[in-house]
């Protein structure tokens, strides 16, 4: 009797890995690890695995949201960044010294920690590099789990999605969207264009920025916000019709090198033969002196 083995079950990934946004970034908190996390859109700060700080070219910093609106004095803020090493040493430096609020300072902390982490743990094309140095030590500020920006940062997805499904704006040059034409045009219609949804006063602060030139990113630190509120409002402009993104520009394709025939065409007339009488009577010369 011939006995057949089983072969041994290939490995299954597991599920919650599968899920994860950065793999990286989770073993990295399951060692517990400590040093800066930098990925395509943005750096992540680890201490002991949690994330302490969090920074994106795409999202305002801590010191845009303090400042802004009256929170702290921008001079404050600058005397403090020029003796400390980070931000978030500079935030401890004005929280010690009573002129920032604990509670403030955390609340902005915080939103510019998930605003900033939403873009650095977007989709990237280049593979992250962990360096073991240069993190913040833990400090007063509240650090953040892994698994919790991990969560937040899908709810966020998700939210931006059933608004708008188009990401095109999220990073574009935004313009305005042409008027509507009307579509009553009998004798007692109304002249002019056929007006949209009315905006509402924080997104017509959105709307009034949109110059072709400026990102959503660009309108978020001018007016303070946190990019992910601002993006927020611009899916919502978006899908009502008053805003979309630049279109790129499409690149002029280089003319075919001509053809054997058409560079023939393409030559200039060859030279007539010489006929002056002058060259002549030299060249009887030269062979008048050659005779001699």
């Amino acid at each position: 009797m011939t006995m057949v083995r089983t072969p041994p079950p290939l490995p299954v990934r597991d599920k919650a890995a599968a899920r994860a946004l950065s793999p990286m970034l989770n073993r990295l908190a399951e060692e517990r690890a400590t040093g800066v996390l930098v990925r395509e859109h943005g750096t992540l700060y680890l201490a002991e695995g949690r994330v302490v700080h969090a920074e994106s070219p795409l999202a305002p910093g801590l010191d845009v949201l303090l400042t802004a609106h009256g929170t702290l004095a921008a001079a404050a803020w600058q005397r403090a960044a020029a003796a400390a090493e980070g931000p978030l040493h500079a935030a401890e430096l004005l929280l010690e010294s009573g002129l920032l609020p604990s509670g403030a300072l955390e609340l902005c902390h915080l939103d510019a920690l998930y605003d900033a982490g939403y873009f650095a743990l977007a989709p990237s094309s280049t593979p992250g590099r962990f360096h073991y140095e240069g993190a913040p030590r833990t400090g007063p500020l509240p650090s953040v789990p892994v698994v919790a920006l991990e969560r937040e940062t899908l709810r966020r997805r998700l939210q931006l999605h059933r608004l708008w499904p188009d990401p095109a704006a999220d990073t574009a040059p935004l313009i305005r969207a042409d008027p509507l034409p009307r579509r009553d045009t009998g004798p007692c219609a109304p002249a002019g264009p056929a007006r949209r949804t009315p905006v509402a006063p924080r997104q017509r602060a959105v709307l009034d920025r949109v110059d072709g030139t400026r990102t959503a990113a660009d309108i978020a630190r001018e007016l303070g916000r946190q990019a992910f509120h601002t993006l927020v409002d611009v899916r919502r402009l978006a899908a009502a019709g008053h805003l979309g993104p630049l279109a790129p520009a499409v690149p002029v394709p280089a003319a075919p090198p001509p053809t054997a025939p058409e560079q023939a065409r393409n030559l200039p007339p060859p030279l007539p033969p010489v006929t002056d009488p002058d060259i002549a009577l030299l060249k009887r010369l030269r062979d008048a002196l050659e005779a001699l």
